[in-house]
């Protein structure tokens, strides 16, 4: 099985940063699918950023483009998340999640496309 670790949130004041990691454990595609996800308590989960591991390509929604980006660090096992110029509306749940598709991302961000999920970790911007 895979195992998802997220890390890295926090408060943070408008306009400030944060880095959030995704630590991955178990078997795990070289070409996989992940992606990140925020939530807002009674909303649906939305998501934020995918990437094809390894080098692949990359997608950031519009919402959050030219302020987030997601990479993968080069431990290899950990997938991140770079926020800068933090809004409240990106006070959120971020989870990271890791999907059975390989060389490509699903179109559509949805989160039924991804079969294993972190706890998540809590980000507040106020």
């Amino acid at each position: 099985d895979v195992q998802l670790v997220e890390s890295g949130g926090g408060s943070v004041q408008p306009g400030g940063s944060l880095r959030l990691s995704c630590t991955v454990s178990g078997y795990v595609h070289s070409k996989t699918c992940m992606a990140w996800f925020r939530q807002v308590a009674g909303q649906e989960r939305e998501g934020i950023a995918a990437i094809v591991l390894d080098g692949g390509r990359t997608y950031i929604v519009d919402s959050v483009k030219g302020r987030f980006d997601i990479f993968q660090d080069n431990a290899k096992n950990t997938m991140s998340l770079e926020m800068t110029d933090l809004k409240p509306d990106d006070t959120a749940m971020y989870y990271c999640a890791s999907s059975q598709y390989r060389y490509a991302c699903p179109t559509g961000m949805d989160p039924r496309d991804y079969a294993y999920w972190g706890q998540g970790t809590q980000v507040t911007v106020s």
